[in-house]
């Protein structure tokens, strides 16, 4: 299956999607989120066990299509027409990268701006390049944050900074943005896709189950109080009680070997 603006790979059980507008430094259109969407969808379809995101050239991605949104405005003669229906589908996207049961990698390189920052932190971790940077440039044209951003960002690294970030729209480097909690990890460029798919392989022989319910988990963290994350821990570790590869986990420990986990 191919897309018209996303680059689509399946590298055994790692699924490789590519934002795929260089020449628009990977901006956030209609079709692309439309194809994001979708590709994500095939990786599910296809099995795969954790999926890498990333974008083609010199950029992650530059944030919304600005000029897309002109072209609404002057078409339907209202200046917020974009951030109607069409970011709502930006944030399903947001919301079926939290949900879907299996871990995202983003690989950043370049640019990573507004709502690109924020499909970036929407994702599980986070590798960048020594060249990638990143900025909540909202603030910048008169906007808030939007694709999860307001969400995402304090928890990653606290309220102050958090605030600082959205209120300035100023741009850090890789090597910040690792020192507050932003990222992971921190590669050279050359080498950057190489070990996110290091990585990406890593989750993918973990139990696929037991991967989805620490999502789960995790999403629920921050709004749960300790009795009701408590709670969820219980029905989750039941859950993964109950699966083959918690068998198999036991088994491996007990016959001193590497757990074969299949993901059910």
């Amino acid at each position: 299956m191919s897309f018209e603006t996303v680059k689509y790979e399946l590298n055994k059980t790692v699924a490789i999607i590519t934002l795929n507008r260089p020449d628009a430094l990977n901006a956030l259109s209609l079709q692309l989120t439309t194809d994001l969407r979708e590709a994500i969808k095939l990786a599910v379809a296809d099995k795969a066990r954790a999926i890498i995101l990333t974008g083609e050239g010199r950029a992650f991605c530059s944030g919304g299509d600005l000029r897309e949104m002109q072209s609404m405005w002057q078409k339907e003669g209202r200046i917020e027409a974009f951030l109607e229906e069409p970011l709502k589908e930006l944030h399903d996207v947001i919301l079926l990268i939290r949900e879907t049961p299996i871990p995202f990698v983003a690989a950043v390189q370049g640019v990573c701006a507004g709502a690109g920052t924020n499909f970036a932190l929407a994702c599980d971790l986070i590798f960048a390049a020594e060249n990638a940077s990143f900025n909540e440039a909202f603030v910048r044209i008169g906007l808030s944050p939007d694709c999860g951003g307001s969400f995402f960002l304090p928890r990653a690294v606290g309220e102050k900074l958090a605030a600082e970030l959205f209120m300035t729209g100023g741009t850090i480097d890789a090597n910040r943005a690792e020192r507050i909690g932003m990222i992971n990890r921190v590669v050279s460029a050359e080498n950057l896709m190489e070990e996110t798919l290091q990585m990406a392989k890593k989750l993918a022989l973990a139990p696929t189950g037991s991967v989805g319910r620490i999502k789960k988990m995790l999403n629920a963290s921050f709004s749960n109080d300790l009795q009701a994350q408590l709670d969820l821990e219980h029905r989750m570790q039941i859950e993964s009680g109950k699966s083959n590869d918690f068998k198999e986990g036991v088994t491996a420990f007990f016959e001193k070997r590497a757990p074969n986990f299949m993901g059910t």
